[in-house]
Order: structure tokens, then sequence, then C-alpha cells
């Protein structure tokens, strides 16, 4: 079944928090429409949900559970009738249809509150659209660069923290008879990786927006310079070789024997790398370094997100839930090993004792001021993300063909934004 509906008196019965009801305790009906179909994630929302249920036992909470890809095809359409109080999404170009609709509430207020205004800050970008937040997040995860350790050991390198320092790093490890980076780039989504970053460290992230937001020419001197960066690694061999060739888990081997010594990807490449027979000795992480001084260091965390459709019947107690729900102690919940297994948004949160998803938390709550984007074929509008990844995995196999990419982007960029 692509839909599921349930209550949660029941269940509620059973939490820890279930016996306690706050102090003013919530009345009426609140109806949540949920895409975390799959088992972990499914668990753990019915879980919290039973907890805020437990605070507040006078409200009728009825929960609507979709199959992911189903729900994509139909949150148009409950959007539209019938809306629920709070409906799942994602963050940034990919709410942005549905803002632009008057589809989602403006949450502004909310965002104004001291806790979740300090608390999900590194956020805060992503759930702006025309100066006002739309949603609030629940999860993300952080994207960075995974290396091997003992590599970089035996090399006598160390981890870059500049664009100098990861060329010199890439030179001695091509001349070790080494690819630098691992990348398969068959499904094109992987080379939107590295140009999110490159963009970012040489323009920063609100350039990086604009591009994405079609305010900017493919043909500018700045989007040029980032190809120009790009390009320093890939005269000097630093990527795997037919990388085209291979998907992003095909190209994971090329680590684990020890043929590239890097893989610039998401906190979802960790495990089947440790399955593969890396160790955590073997294996380590280390920020995208920077490239051009004074801009600040802006990250790829795809973000999961809760929003009020604007025809919601019961507004003031889905903010309530929201509330509850980004708070930090929810947060530590949801994003456990055991459950969705990534990062909470709320920075007084606690994470679990995995070394990367440590490193990524920290990195994300305390040492990202630049901004936290949603990857190239979220923050790009479809038509536009499609012809633009074409583009980077082209200039990665073909770099002189560069001009003739750009003017092709530029062509689109005209027709798409229209």
């Amino acid at each position: 079944m692509s839909m599921v509906k349930t209550t949660v008196a029941a269940l509620a019965a059973t939490m820890t928090m279930s016996g306690v009801a706050s102090a003013e305790s919530l009345k009426g009906d609140l109806n949540i429409f949920l895409d975390t179909s799959n088992p972990a994630p499914r668990a753990v929302m019915e879980q919290l949900i039973g907890e805020f249920q437990g605070m507040n036992p006078d409200l009728k909470i009825e929960t609507t559970i979709i199959d992911r890809e189903a729900y994509k095809t139909q949150i148009r359409n409950f959007l539209t009738a019938n809306a629920p109080d709070v409906a799942t999404w994602y963050a940034a170009n990919r709410m942005k249809p549905y803002v632009k609709a008057g589809l989602f509430e403006d949450l502004s207020d909310m965002w104004a509150e001291p806790e979740i205004a300090a608390n999900l800050a590194s956020t805060k970008g992503a759930m702006t659209i025309d100066g006002k937040q739309w949603g609030v997040p629940y999860t993300y995860y952080q994207w960075g660069i995974y290396y091997r350790k003992d590599i970089f050991a035996e090399l006598g390198l160390s981890e870059p923290t500049n664009w100098a320092e990861e060329k010199a790093n890439c030179a001695k490890i091509v001349a070790s008879g080494r690819a630098c980076y691992s990348i398969g780039s068959k499904y094109l989504w992987t080379a939107g990786g590295w140009f999110d970053y490159l963009n970012m460290r040489t323009n920063g992230f609100d350039f990086h927006m604009q591009l994405a937001a079609g305010e900017v020419s493919w043909e500018d001197d700045r989007v040029k310079a980032t190809f120009a960066n790009w390009r320093e690694l890939i005269d000097m061999g630093g990527f795997l070789e037919n990388h085209q060739s291979y998907s992003w888990q095909e190209a994971l081997p090329f680590v684990v024997n020890g043929s590239a010594a890097s893989y610039l990807i998401g906190n979802f490449a960790v495990a089947p790398l440790r399955e593969a027979g890396l160790t955590d000795d073997q294996l380590d992480f280390y920020q995208f370094p920077a490239i051009t001084e004074g801009v600040a260091l802006a990250e790829d965390a795809p973000t999961d997100t809760f929003h009020i459709p604007s025809g919601a019947s019961n507004k003031a107690n889905a903010k309530e839930f929201l509330r509850f729900m980004v708070s930090a102690d929810a947060q530590t919940k949801m994003n456990a090993g055991d459950a969705l297994g990534q990062l909470p948004v709320n920075a007084k949160s606690a994470v679990d004792d995995d070394k990367f998803l440590n490193e990524g938390f920290t990195m994300l709550s305390s040492n990202s001021p630049g901004g936290v984007a949603q990857f190239f074929d979220r923050d790009f509008p479809a038509e536009m993300a499609k012809v633009g990844m074409e583009g980077l995995q082209e200039f990665m196999v073909r770099p002189d063909n560069l001009d003739a990419i750009l003017a092709r982007l530029e062509k689109a960029r005209g027709r798409i934004y229209k």
C-alpha cells in the first residue's frame, strides 16, 4: 500500500512521556502527512508523534504515511485540496514551487523565536525564500572529503585547509601512482557535488544560490573562475580515469583497494566503505578546503523538512508540533543510528558516538557560517539541473569544450527560467 492512516492514541499509551500532559494541553485535531515510509524512519516518527500525543492527551492526531515516491506525485494535489496540518518535504529549491503557488505557510514568526533562531541557525538559509522562512528542518547529512588516512600517512600528508595545500597533496598522490579522487559520474549527480563545492569556495554561497536561481550568466567570469580551479585538478590527473563509466557505488572499490586516495561524497558512503573492509583507522574525513580568502565555508547538506500547508485547518497545533519536533531531545532521538542515522539540525542535540557523524555535526553546527546548500539537483530547477550536470560531466572528460558547454548552459538558462 502506498498510504497508511493511523491514529496514535493507543501508541501514546506505551510512550515514556505519555502520562505527562503539558501544562496547557492542546485540544482539537492535528493531521500529519509523512513520506517516511521506510521502516526505521517510520518507527521513529511514530514514536515521537506518540510522545507528543502523550503530552497533549486531548489532541486528536491522525497520521498518514505515504510511500516516498508516491508522495512526490501526490503532494501538489493534497496541498491544494483537503490540506493536512503538517507535511514533510525538502528545503530550498524543492520547496520553491509550493511557496510560489501559495501552498506553504510563512513560518517567519517561528524563526524569530530565540530557541529556533539560535539552535537551527545553520539551516535558515535553506528554509528562506523572498526573505521569509517556509518550514523547519528535521534532518540533514554532511558532504565532504573522505580519505585514506593510511595513504596520507605513507606520503607524509596532512589534512589541507586551503587550495594550495589541496593541490600540493594531490600532486604527491598522483606521483605515487594513485588518483587523488575517486568518482563515479555515470549518473551525473556526483559531478554536481564537485561544482557545488568549487563554486561555493571560489565565489561564496550567495553567488551559488544566485546562479541556481537563474540570476547569473553561466558565461560570467566568476563561473569561469570556478571551472579554472576545477581544471587544475583535472589537468594534474587528479580524478579516477573513466569515471563516466562508474556509478558512485562502483567507484568505491578504488578507495578500498588504495588506487584512489579520497572521495568527495555524502556521509551515506561510510557504511559501504566500512562493509568493504576499511576500518576507522584507515578512513577519515575533512571539510572541503578554502579557495578564495575571506569566502565563508558553505556546505552541501541535503535537508528534509516539515511544512504547514497554507490551507491547514489547525495551524496553531501544527506550530506546537513543529516546535516539539525540532527540540534538542526530539532531534537526538530522530537522528540516532537506529532511526534516521543522520545529523540533528538542532545545535544542542546529541549525536551518536560515530566519528563521522560527530565531525559532520561539529562542521555544520559550528564551523559553517557560509550557509547550507541542498546539492546541485535540489538547488537548481529540475530541467536546469539535468542539462547542467550533463555539462559538468562533459567538462570533466573534455575540459577543452568549456566555452561550448557554458554557451549551451547559458542558452538553457534563458529558456528555463522564463
